[in-house]
């Protein structure tokens, strides 16, 4: 397979982020691009984001593609796009949220629906359909959620999120039960973030945040299996 990686640096790793046009996803474009990485990130949206704009004053660093993860056909278009390179990481960056006081009783079911297919449904589709572009050596990695952890899920709240994130977190493992070939898998909970989801109250910054994500990302590097880890590498309870 050909390299996704600039040409004119041909040493440099290459991460796909599907998911990279605010939040936390763009936050993690940005530091890998700090770290001399080349950066393919993806936005459901055909212009107008922060990663548009990065891109745009660093052309030789980041390149945009368009996907949407909950319509399958596109991502298939992606991944037809992306025959034939090679990626030192994959990252899949997505998320929604409904009222955190909302019980799973409460909830409608198309609400339910929405949550479920963007939180878990469509992450696994993702890594079904690019896993063959990671380098055999490389890194692929998930947003999970400290809320994931069934055994840490003491105080309730967030039911419908929780619940998402821990199929997630289940569907993964299924998924790393199936392909024991050497590489890297990695749920990441980034912590409670100040981000659009987050919301004011969060604890941390992004910038407490995401410089930690990626150096426990590069960590796990060449330590072939699943692992679930918070952003200071810690592991977290299934």
């Amino acid at each position: 397979m050909t390299t996704a990686t600039n040409p004119s640096h041909p040493s440099r790793k290459t991460v796909l982020i599907i998911g990279a046009s605010r939040g936390l996803g763009y936050a993690m474009a940005e530091e890998f691009v700090k770290r001399g990485w080349h950066v393919l990130g993806t936005t459901r949206n055909s212009a107008g984001t922060q990663l548009h704009a990065l891109s745009q004053r660093l052309p030789e660093h980041v390149r945009v593609e368009h996907v949407d993860i909950t319509v399958t056909e596109q991502i298939a278009a992606l991944r037809a796009r992306l025959a034939g390179k090679t990626f030192d990481m994959l990252f899949v960056n997505a998320g929604v949220t409904n009222h955190p006081q909302q019980t799973i009783g409460e909830v409608s079911t198309e609400e339910f629906i929405r949550v479920m297919v963007t939180n878990a449904l469509s992450p696994m589709r993702v890594v079904e359909a690019l896993y063959d572009l990671v380098a055999d050596d490389g890194i692929v990695g998930v947003m999970s959620s400290g809320q994931g952890s069934v055994a840490n899920n003491t105080n309730g709240m967030r039911e419908v999120y929780r619940g998402s994130k821990a199929a997630l977190n289940t569907f993964m493992r299924s998924f790393a039960a199936r392909h024991r070939d050497g590489r890297a898998m990695v749920l990441m909970a980034p912590g409670w973030v100040r981000t659009d989801m987050g919301g004011a109250d969060a604890p941390l910054a992004i910038e407490e945040s995401i410089p930690n994500v990626v150096n426990t990302l590069l960590a796990v590097r060449g330590k072939p299996g699943l692992q679930y880890l918070d952003y200071l590498g810690r592991t977290v309870p299934w």
